[in-house]
Protein backbone atom coordinates (compact mmCIF):
# COMPACT_ATOMS: atom_id res chain seq x y z
CA UNK A 1 0.00 0.00 0.00
CA UNK A 2 1.01 3.23 -0.49
CA UNK A 3 1.95 6.04 1.50
CA UNK A 4 1.21 9.08 -1.17
CA UNK A 5 2.43 12.89 -0.49
CA UNK A 6 2.54 16.33 -2.20
CA UNK A 7 5.42 18.12 -2.51
CA UNK A 8 5.72 21.84 -3.18
CA UNK A 9 8.13 24.66 -3.13
CA UNK A 10 6.72 28.45 -2.18
CA UNK A 11 7.15 30.94 -5.02
CA UNK A 12 7.39 34.70 -4.23
CA UNK A 13 4.47 35.68 -5.98
CA UNK A 14 2.37 33.15 -3.18
CA UNK A 15 2.05 30.67 -5.31
CA UNK A 16 3.01 26.85 -4.48
CA UNK A 17 4.43 24.68 -7.69
CA UNK A 18 3.69 20.60 -6.52
CA UNK A 19 4.22 17.45 -7.70
CA UNK A 20 3.22 14.00 -6.17
CA UNK A 21 4.86 11.01 -5.06
CA UNK A 22 2.87 7.82 -4.86
CA UNK A 23 5.23 5.79 -2.40
CA UNK A 24 6.92 6.19 0.97
CA UNK A 25 5.90 9.70 1.84
CA UNK A 26 5.65 9.15 5.55
CA UNK A 27 8.29 11.56 7.42
CA UNK A 28 11.12 8.95 8.35
CA UNK A 29 11.48 8.21 4.32
CA UNK A 30 10.25 10.93 2.23
CA UNK A 31 10.97 13.74 4.84
CA UNK A 32 14.19 13.06 5.64
CA UNK A 33 15.38 12.36 1.90
CA UNK A 34 14.05 15.92 1.07
CA UNK A 35 15.73 17.48 4.43
CA UNK A 36 19.18 15.74 3.76
CA UNK A 37 19.46 15.84 -0.07
CA UNK A 38 16.98 18.73 -0.82
CA UNK A 39 18.28 21.82 0.90
CA UNK A 40 18.31 24.48 -1.59
CA UNK A 41 16.14 26.40 -3.25
CA UNK A 42 17.46 25.24 -6.99
CA UNK A 43 17.63 21.50 -6.20
CA UNK A 44 13.91 21.84 -5.07
CA UNK A 45 13.17 23.51 -8.48
CA UNK A 46 15.40 20.40 -10.12
CA UNK A 47 13.16 17.85 -8.30
CA UNK A 48 10.16 19.52 -8.88
CA UNK A 49 10.75 19.75 -12.74
CA UNK A 50 10.65 15.96 -12.81
CA UNK A 51 7.09 15.89 -12.44
CA UNK A 52 5.03 13.13 -10.45
CA UNK A 53 7.01 10.54 -8.92
CA UNK A 54 6.71 7.45 -8.04
CA UNK A 55 9.57 7.41 -5.66
CA UNK A 56 11.65 9.70 -4.49
CA UNK A 57 14.92 9.18 -4.59
CA UNK A 58 18.37 10.71 -2.80
CA UNK A 59 19.40 11.46 -6.29
CA UNK A 60 17.56 13.26 -9.49
CA UNK A 61 19.17 10.85 -11.35
CA UNK A 62 18.43 9.66 -15.32
CA UNK A 63 16.21 8.51 -17.46
CA UNK A 64 15.82 4.81 -16.19
CA UNK A 65 13.52 1.47 -17.08
CA UNK A 66 10.55 1.92 -14.55
CA UNK A 67 10.70 -1.66 -14.11
CA UNK A 68 13.83 -1.77 -12.97
CA UNK A 69 14.69 0.97 -10.48
CA UNK A 70 18.29 2.83 -10.11
CA UNK A 71 18.60 2.46 -6.25
CA UNK A 72 18.87 5.89 -4.99
CA UNK A 73 17.22 7.97 -7.62
CA UNK A 74 13.88 9.23 -8.24
CA UNK A 75 11.64 7.29 -10.48
CA UNK A 76 9.42 9.76 -12.53
CA UNK A 77 6.25 8.77 -14.44
CA UNK A 78 6.64 11.18 -17.07
CA UNK A 79 10.27 11.12 -17.71
CA UNK A 80 10.98 7.07 -16.91
CA UNK A 81 7.85 5.78 -18.05
CA UNK A 82 6.66 8.21 -20.93
CA UNK A 83 3.50 9.03 -18.87
CA UNK A 84 1.86 12.82 -19.90
CA UNK A 85 0.00 14.70 -17.52
CA UNK A 86 2.65 14.34 -15.34
CA UNK A 87 4.00 17.79 -15.13
CA UNK A 88 4.23 20.40 -11.98
CA UNK A 89 1.12 21.73 -10.83
CA UNK A 90 0.78 25.52 -9.70
CA UNK A 91 -1.68 26.66 -7.16
CA UNK A 92 -2.28 29.57 -4.50
CA UNK A 93 -0.88 29.10 -1.08
CA UNK A 94 -4.27 29.16 0.38
CA UNK A 95 -5.46 25.76 -2.30
CA UNK A 96 -1.70 24.23 -0.87
CA UNK A 97 -2.91 24.25 2.28
CA UNK A 98 -6.38 23.14 1.91
CA UNK A 99 -8.12 19.56 2.54
CA UNK A 100 -5.92 17.17 0.92
CA UNK A 101 -6.15 13.34 0.53
CA UNK A 102 -2.27 12.59 0.54
CA UNK A 103 -1.23 11.23 3.91
CA UNK A 104 1.25 14.02 4.07
CA UNK A 105 2.35 17.17 2.57
CA UNK A 106 5.87 18.83 2.61
CA UNK A 107 6.27 22.11 1.69
CA UNK A 108 9.45 24.07 1.05
CA UNK A 109 10.07 28.03 1.63
CA UNK A 110 13.18 29.16 0.68
CA UNK A 111 13.99 31.03 3.35
CA UNK A 112 12.80 28.55 6.23
CA UNK A 113 13.50 25.22 4.63
CA UNK A 114 10.67 21.80 4.51
CA UNK A 115 7.41 21.97 6.54
CA UNK A 116 5.46 18.93 6.57
CA UNK A 117 1.81 18.43 7.52
CA UNK A 118 -0.31 15.77 7.90
CA UNK A 119 -3.52 14.29 6.79
CA UNK A 120 -6.22 15.71 8.98
CA UNK A 121 -3.98 18.24 10.62
CA UNK A 122 -4.32 22.19 10.07
CA UNK A 123 -1.01 23.06 11.02
CA UNK A 124 2.52 22.89 9.53
CA UNK A 125 5.33 21.78 11.25
CA UNK A 126 9.08 22.55 10.47
CA UNK A 127 10.62 19.35 8.83
CA UNK A 128 13.89 18.90 10.83
CA UNK A 129 12.07 19.14 14.20
CA UNK A 130 9.34 16.90 13.56
CA UNK A 131 12.35 14.15 12.77
CA UNK A 132 14.27 15.23 15.49
CA UNK A 133 11.41 13.93 17.60
CA UNK A 134 10.86 10.96 15.49
CA UNK A 135 14.59 10.10 16.17
CA UNK A 136 15.68 8.81 13.12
Amino acid sequence: MATRSNIGILNSDGTVDYIYCHFDGYPEHNGKILSEHYTTEEKVRELIGLGDLSMLGENIGEKQSFEVRVKGCCLAYGRDRGESGTIARKVSYADYTKEYFEEYVYLFTPDKGWEVRAYGTNYWADLSNALSQLEI
